[in-house]
């Protein structure tokens, strides 16, 4: 070879491997960077009838993944076991395979019916570190056999850089493999977690609001849950989000009685930069973060007249500019509110709009009050107890006559008061059970409010009741008249009004 097509073919070989580097830089699809990189090998060199086989990870065989050259796509899986053919050969041994002419080698398959017989052949294994991941093999221009060493050391360089693209693309294949099952593995957490069976309610009030729920979360329907302070309305909310179609897009929440009127706004609609001293730089709002998902509004109520019509167009419109910003916004968000007020009467005193009123309350969902359903108590009870026991790191129970105390219990503050409730009490307990003393010593019992429809069937024999519910009930089947609960217990007068002295009962006048 003349010094001159010396120097002209190390050009022309150093100028295919920048643009091969290149190719295999552009995209993470492995196979549509392989076929680039052959179709420059063919354009640049006159490496034609390019082919990579890739070892399968499962079987250990090569499976052809790409080829340039024929006529059309191959659609059956060509696969060469580790020895079968010249590139089987290749991936056993490690070793490159050049002839003059592939018709002269035995061990020549063509399972492809890619490669001219007549012509010269180049095979190369492919390396990622030490390991022989696949093989690339092509035949040089007709004519051109007498370059076989150049150009097997020439795919060699290539093979070493595609054995770098194809380490790195297994790598992300794996942390792509680890992200999903992460990603499944918390969409099941979160189902499971917010899923209406993980929602504690027995009573025919809490099941008239799961059924209600679940039937609006099949669809894109603006939802009003109602309730006191403290009844579990964001459970709902997040329920109705996690079993509906949204539930893959995000669920954004914002408690608009947590912010004054100024930061509401930024909050939700966002703003731009300078829009505010402080406003340093863009920011998205909680629409635009939901865009696609849900938006829950705790304490919708609380939002001043003034910003009552600014929520208004978004919702009817699903447009929205931010703050200092005059670019219109298109959002798709579904939302749910939620609030404790009275809106039918802040809507006639002329505090909330009507036509806001109307936009939300499309489907109330109303949620009981813990006093409304005192037979889910137990199962509340004995749920918040085993969450206080994982916080405190020990075991915990509740005695029966502890859960009769918490049935007998107003709860004007719900299940949250509930929840304060059990805690004082596991903190003013050195044993691994709560019981009646703990629950008194909360200050329960300045507040129990005993119905004489929740004592009248409560059996005067039961073992399990203790003295001073013995006789509360007595005097609650008595009308709380002491001679006639007196008569009840076999006592006489003086032995119940001794009782009630000194178990501190509180008399009631009927």
């Amino acid at each position: 070879m003349s010094l001159e097509l010396e120097h002209e073919l190390l050009r022309t070989e150093l100028e295919t491997l920048y643009k091969v580097s290149q190719v295999l830089s552009r995209s993470l699809d492995l196979k549509e960077t392989l076929t680039a990189v052959l179709r420059v090998l063919h354009d640049g060199v006159g490496m034609e009838r390019g082919m990579v086989s890739l070892v399968e990870p499962e079987s250990g065989e090569l499976q052809v993944s790409v080829a340039h050259g024929l006529s059309g796509v191959f659609t059956e899986e060509i696969r060469y076991r580790r020895g079968e053919g010249v590139v089987g050969l290749i991936l056993e041994e490690g070793e490159p395979i050049a002839v003059e002419r592939i018709a002269d080698e035995p061990r020549f398959l063509g399972k492809l019916g890619l490669y001219d017989p007549e012509r010269g052949f180049v095979g190369v294994p492919i390396r990622s570190g030490r390991q022989v991941v696949g093989v690339l093999a092509a035949q040089p221009t007709a004519g051109a056999e007498i370059l076989l060493d150049e150009y097997t050391q020439f795919l060699e360089m290539v093979a070493n850089l595609i054995g770098q693209t194809v380490r790195l693309s297994a790598d992300i294949q794996k942390e792509r493999q680890a992200l999903t099952e992460e990603r499944d593995t918390l969409r099941r957490t979160v189902r499971g977690q917010y899923g209406f069976d993980n929602i504690i309610g027995h009573s025919q009030p809490m099941r008239r609001v799961f059924e209600q729920a679940r039937l609006v979360a099949k669809w894109n329907t603006t939802v009003l849950i109602r309730g006191e302070t403290g009844t579990g309305k964001e459970l709902i909310a997040n329920a109705i989000h996690y079993n509906s179609p949204r539930a893959r897009a995000p669920f954004v929440k914002l408690n608009c009685a947590a912010l004054p009127e100024n930061l509401l706004e930024s909050e939700l609609f966002g703003h731009e930069k300078g829009a505010f001293t402080g406003a340093m730089t863009q920011r998205k709002g909680r629409f635009e973060q939901a865009d696609g998902g849900t938006l829950f509004l705790d304490e919708v109520g609380e939002v001043s007249a003034a910003f009552q019509s600014k929520l208004l167009r978004v919702l009817q419109e699903g447009e929205m500019e931010r703050v200092g910003g005059n670019r219109t916004i298109k959002v798709d968000v579904r939302v749910i509110a939620a609030t404790h007020r009275d809106l039918e009467g802040e809507v006639e005193a002329g505090r909330f709009r009507e036509d806001l009123y109307y936009r939300l309350n499309v489907m109330p969902i109303y949620l009981p009050a813990l006093r409304e359903r005192l037979e889910d108590i137990p199962d509340i009870a004995r749920f918040l107890v085993e969450k206080i026991a994982g916080q405190q790191g020990r075991p915990l129970s509740l005695t029966d006559a502890a859960l009769r105390v918490l049935m007998h219990h107003a709860w004007p503050g719900n299940v949250r008061e509930l929840e304060n409730c059990l805690e004082r009490a596991a903190v003013l307990t050195e044993a691994d059970v709560i019981d009646r003393d703990a629950i008194l010593l909360t200050g329960i019992e300045e507040q129990v409010s005993l119905s004489r429809g929740a004592m009248q069937a409560v059996d005067l024999d039961d073992p399990n009741l203790d003295d001073r519910e013995r006789v509360i009930a007595a005097l609650e089947q008595a009308g709380w008249v002491q001679a006639k609960a007196a008569r009840l217990l076999d006592m006489t007068p003086r032995q119940i009004a001794y009782r009630i002295q000194t178990l501190n009962i509180k008399v009631k006048q009927i």
